[in-house]
């Protein structure tokens, strides 16, 4: 048996339910998993005496997780809509702050009776930024709703939107002392649009 247990391996090559799971680690954590109902459930290296993730819906859709790579980071959001905006208002009151907080997301296949086939298996860890709230103006005569969000950053966790890192012109002439293929970018990072050679 390895990190995805056998049986829920054979679960994922047939037709199974998946259950998408997430862990913010305020005070107290938030659980919620991507369903109806509770579920009484646990990521081992995160809930190790287990808990009780809540029924948030259904997930509309799913981000797309990225990590750290080549310098740049992302940021995804989790919602969910359809809260009524009295419910909301409340439920945003007691939130505890999220800024800085970890965020797991974890994985597991469901058996028939929607019960979890193994510990939750980590797939993604993030940093909470902040929450959101939209109400979408009222059409007819149908309800008022509230979407509520949460805004998770992956890899450099101090920036709202994605850092990229620069390779400058000393790096590549430690390279290649001849080399001026990196000789702009210093300006390039800086938001000057440099005239280039035109080579004919």
């Amino acid at each position: 048996m390895g990190w995805i247990p056998d049986n829920v391996i054979a679960e994922l090559q047939g037709s199974h339910q998946l259950g998408i799971f997430l862990h913010v680690a305020t005070d107290p954590p938030l659980h919620l998993w991507f369903g109806a109902g509770d579920i009484p459930a646990g990521i081992d290296s995160v809930d190790p005496a287990g808990t009780t993730y809540y029924g948030g819906g259904v997930l509309e859709g799913v981000p797309s997780l990225e990590v750290l790579v080549n310098g740049t980071s992302d940021s995804v959001e989790f919602t969910l809509s359809g809260i009524d905006p009295a419910m909301g208002a409340k439920l945003i009151d007691s939130l505890p702050p999220v800024r800085g907080a970890d965020v797991y997301l974890g994985l597991t296949t469901l058996d028939e009776y929607y019960q979890p086939m193994s510990s939750i298996i980590p797939i993604w860890k993030g940093k909470a930024s902040h929450n959101t709230e939209n109400v979408q103006p009222v059409m007819g005569t149908n309800n008022k709703v509230m979407t509520l969000g949460l805004t998770v950053t992956s890899g450099d966790d101090g920036r709202s939107r994605a850092s990229r890192s620069t390779w400058t012109s000393a790096q590549q002439k430690a390279f290649s002392p001849t080399d001026k293929f990196c000789d702009q970018v210093s300006r390039l990072a800086r938001g000057v649009n440099p005239v280039w050679p035109h080579y004919t």
